[in-house]
């Protein structure tokens, strides 16, 4: 069983603050900060450009990448790290429709992210053609896997309200009419248990700066299965994604397997922070991680629910549904989160109407949860929340 306890105790939280918004950007763990010294004093310091033989610096897209596809269910060998998860989005999605090639339709949701939805536009128009993006409701989903399109591309869980999309059922149906899949895990990966083998998905990609700790712009993920990666092309051929990149050849030659898909040299500095929020997640079970989740969620709507009538859920109910947040609806959900803020409850909010709140039982334990509940039902009982400072609009929401 994972101790969580031991684990809360690896993180730098703030004193006097509730942090509901890993599911945004997960905390600092207590190690990076002298990892991160260590190495840029020992390795970059000291060893120079030598750090990219005797430090192993090359190495850690895919160690790193090996460590993330323990809590993604994928094969070893099949997840390397690097550059953004826009970046990974495109370089996914351009390699299964390659794999594709005589259908010209990508289907998604209109519960995507944004970025993948742009940059899925954008690949297209760069195709011409008649290639084409079709964008339905998520319970539409289903239905919309005809033998017509050539990748279904979803984000597993809604950014805006958790609801969860069925990878394994979604999956069957795809290839069963011949679909490639193409899974965003930015707000499943260190949420819950996910089995990209098991499920047989063809491609996914995910952020490591939620869930993962791994800090503010860390790099993304990309996932190929071992029956694609010795064969999809990667779109964006960078020098590290050549057979040789030393040899410095003027024709692209892709990498064996997951290789090909290393584009730009990678960032040392926040793959070692990376490094120390994998070493908390070794201390943990996933399954566990899971489990004390929905505890703490369920805990979070009941509370609220009881005591902040005004505000609705818009999260599924069901906990099997909904990855690891919950989220309300509230037309004033901007001014309440910013007085929740000032209280040191910490969460986000999403236009037009939703107030988020991650729970991440690595560091959130009962008693946060019930803290934030009495804050809010603070603040929600006296209107707290119904001052001109809450109500102007920060860059970042």
């Amino acid at each position: 069983m994972t101790d969580f306890a031991a684990t809360k105790a690896m993180f730098d939280l703030p004193k006097g603050v509730l942090y509901l918004d890993g599911n945004s950007l997960g905390p600092l763990p207590r190690a990076a900060q002298a990892r991160v010294q260590e190495m840029m004093a020992d390795e970059w310091g000291q060893m120079l450009i030598t750090g990219w033989n005797k430090a192993g610096w090359m190495a850690l897209p895919t160690g790193l990448g090996d460590r993330i596809g323990r809590l993604i269910g994928a094969e070893p060998g099949h997840v390397v790290m690097g550059d953004t998860l826009s970046i990974k989005v495109y370089q996914a999605l351009a390699s299964a429709l390659e794999l594709n090639p005589d259908r010209k339709v990508v289907l998604s949701d209109n519960g995507n992210f944004p970025t993948d939805l742009y940059m899925a536009d954008g690949l297209l128009r760069s195709l011409g053609g008649d290639y084409e993006l079709r964008v339905v409701d998520p319970e539409a989903v289903e239905d919309a896997i005809t033998d017509e399109i050539a990748v279904l591309m979803l984000t597993e869980v809604d950014y805006r309200t958790g609801r969860l999309h069925d990878m394994k059922r979604l999956t069957e149906k795809a290839h069963a009419q011949g679909v490639l899949t193409n899974w965003d895990l930015a707000h499943s990966a260190g949420a819950f248990p996910v089995d990209l083998a098991g499920c047989k998905a063809d491609f996914a990609v995910g952020c490591t700066y939620k869930y993962l700790n791994g800090g503010p712009g860390a790099p993304a993920f990309i996932y190929v299965a071992p029956r694609h990666a010795d064969t999809a092309r990667p779109a964006l051929s960078g020098w590290l994604g050549h057979e040789a990149p030393f040899a410095f050849d003027l024709d692209y030659r892709p990498g064996e397997g997951i290789e090909r898909m290393r584009v730009g040299t990678p960032p040392v500095i926040q793959l070692t922070a990376l490094t120390s929020a994998m070493d908390v997640w070794d201390m943990a079970d996933i399954a566990d991680v899971r489990a004390k989740s929905v505890e703490l969620t369920e805990l979070f709507i009941a509370g609220v629910e009881a005591t902040c009538p005004e505000l609705q859920l818009a999260s599924p109910r069901d906990p099997a549904l909904r990855g690891s947040q919950v989220s309300f609806r509230f037309q004033e959900g901007y001014a309440v989160m910013q007085a929740l803020i000032a209280r040191g409850v910490i969460g986000d909010f999403r236009a037009p109407d939703i107030m988020r709140f991650g729970f991440t039982p690595l560091y959130i334990d009962e008693s946060d949860v019930q803290g934030a509940v009495d804050i809010l039902a603070d603040i929600m009982t006296n209107r707290l929340w119904d001052k001109p400072e809450y109500k102007i609009r920060q860059k970042v929401t």
